[in-house]
């Protein structure tokens, strides 16, 4: 199974390192992909993910690498340009930046593991149902 790992969900992992999203994100049964739009996302809240995680800077690192190394990043210029008008149309009134997300969900005919509900029940309602859940996963 191809599973695109969306921001929230890294960013979860990063504040509990011992959770079972982290366990999740090193199972080898799933291949976990993600845009490299996320490192940007990373970067931009290192301070705040470092201050909640209660874990030291190197350990915080150490963790992250691990999630890092079983997750493949693919450049935006991967994704067609169809896959991503269509996620534009399905993104463009609950959140742009997700839109990098979906198209490459589509792309791959993969599954988006995303925690933000708010866009999960937006796009179920537009008839976007490609999701991963750790319930039924």
């Amino acid at each position: 199974m191809i599973v695109v790992v969306d921001s929230n969900i890294l960013f979860s992992s990063l504040l509990s390192a011992n959770s079972r999203l982290v366990q999740t994100l090193l199972d080898e049964d799933c291949k976990f992909i993600a845009p490299n739009f996320i490192f940007v996302e990373i970067f931009k809240y290192k301070d705040k993910i470092l201050k909640h995680s209660k874990l030291s800077a190197d350990e915080l690192l150490e963790v992250l690498n691990k999630l890092l190394s079983n997750i493949q990043f693919l450049p935006n210029k991967f994704i067609s340009p169809d896959n991503l008008e269509k996620a534009i149309e399905l993104c463009k009134d609950i959140d742009l930046k997700d839109c990098v997300f979906v198209a490459l969900t589509l792309e791959m005919g993969a599954v988006l593991w995303t925690g933000d509900k708010k866009l999960k029940t937006a796009l179920e309602q537009k008839g976007f149902n490609q999701f991963f859940s750790l319930k039924t996963n």
